[in-house]
């Protein structure tokens, strides 16, 4: 008989947290993440997301074993500032047993229904900023840092249990060596000359921290737009400095400036850290951390994690000047391939933005929903 346990205390999150290294053990493209940092974001107290939300984490318990794994999460600036009534979850795992996936949820439903919600979606979050769906699709393909990755079997227990396709995500590759300057060059010389633009790079981390709170309101007004975002708050901001700007290789962040100093695009590459949290096992020490800042110098794989263009100057062309940037620190550091993030298949824009790079589909994933 399956039975639910509520993880409270550190010993039972940290259970919650470690689920997946048995689940996945001996899975060459599952990548684990770092223990205790992922035990910080769960962490309400050092997590400013909780100022705004809610979350409550289950443990699926057959007698002492436990087989699976979900969080329940409410947004209260989704609900209440964009007035969309839904009940969020994620990091949901489990073993192929239908009555695991099943109970799980109906505990989601439960708190959903308790507080008047009217539907559930996941996988997902806390905010724009975590990970996002279930994949679909590429199951051979070695995962990231910033996405989950799961057994194929998942998909049929959401559309079992009565859960429709809510939105479909996209991850795309191409070689470094398709970013052809002769694709950009002249567009770049044009539209700098035209909008008085500027590039803005860096060598070191505290040149960028200034402009990190500029780089977020634009993040914020880039974004805007789509369907279920929500607005990286200025307590937010405070945290996600301190948690990925420090992490990232400065000269992997762009910044592009208007003649009047404003900024109005950026972007963040970050070296892949797969295979180094693989070595890692969840740990820092006594030497994961040197396997990640070994990966941090001298990867050969990168991912576009975030790219944002105010809205006066998406569709402008100003997109090659930032791959211009890109490709000058590619060729210098011998960059190989470049990985893209879950992207809305929704989103022509960005499909628009890497075309001439001829980019590969190769991972789906999707987020399911179902009426309360």
């Amino acid at each position: 008989m399956i039975t639910l346990h509520e993880a409270k205390t550190k010993q039972d999150l940290k259970r919650f947290v470690t689920f997946p290294f048995s689940l996945y053990k001996n899975n060459k493209y599952w990548v684990p993440p770092i223990i205790n940092d992922e035990l910080e974001s769960f962490d309400k107290d050092k997590n400013p997301v909780f100022k705004d939300a809610e979350a409550w984490f289950f443990l699926a318990m057959d007698g002492e074993k436990i087989v699976g794994r979900v969080a329940a999460v409410i947004n209260h600036l989704e609900i209440n500032e964009q007035h969309v009534k839904k009940m969020r979850f994620g990091w949901f795992d489990f073993i192929d047993d239908p009555a695991v996936s099943k109970a799980l949820l109906e505990k989601v439903a439960e708190i959903g229904n308790e507080n008047n919600l009217e539907y559930m979606e996941g996988p997902v979050g806390f905010s724009n900023l975590d990970k996002v769906g279930v994949l679909v699709e590429g199951f051979d393909h070695i995962g990231t840092m910033i996405t989950w990755y799961n057994h194929p079997y998942y998909k049929n227990h959401y559309e079992n249990l009565g859960f429709v396709k809510e939105k479909e995500y996209m991850e795309n590759k191409f070689p470094a060596k398709n970013a052809d300057p002769a694709l950009f060059t002249k567009l770049n010389d044009l539209v700098k000359r035209r909008y008085g633009l500027k590039e803005v790079n860096f060598t070191k981390t505290k040149e960028v921290m200034p402009l990190a709170d500029e780089m977020f309101d634009l993040f914020n007004e880039t974004y805007a737009s789509l369907s279920s975002f929500v607005p990286i708050t200025e307590i937010q901001k405070a945290y996600f400095k301190k948690k990925y700007i420090s992490f990232i290789n400065p000269e992997y962040i762009k910044f592009i400036k208007d003649k009047e100093d404003k900024l109005i695009a950026f972007a963040i590459v970050m070296p892949s850290f797969s295979e180094a949290l693989q070595k890692a096992k969840g740990k820092l020490f006594p030497f994961g951390l040197f396997h990640l800042l070994n990966a941090k110098k001298n990867s050969k794989d990168v991912i576009f994690y975030l790219i944002g263009i105010h809205p006066d100057y998406q569709n402008k062309g100003v997109t090659a000047v930032i791959f211009n940037e890109y490709y000058k620190t590619f060729n210098e550091k011998g960059i190989d391939m470049c990985y893209r993030t879950p992207e809305l298949e929704e989103n022509l824009a960005i499909k628009q933005m890497w075309k001439h790079f001829d980019p590969v589909v190769y991972k789906r994933r999707r987020t399911y929903r179902k009426s309360l």
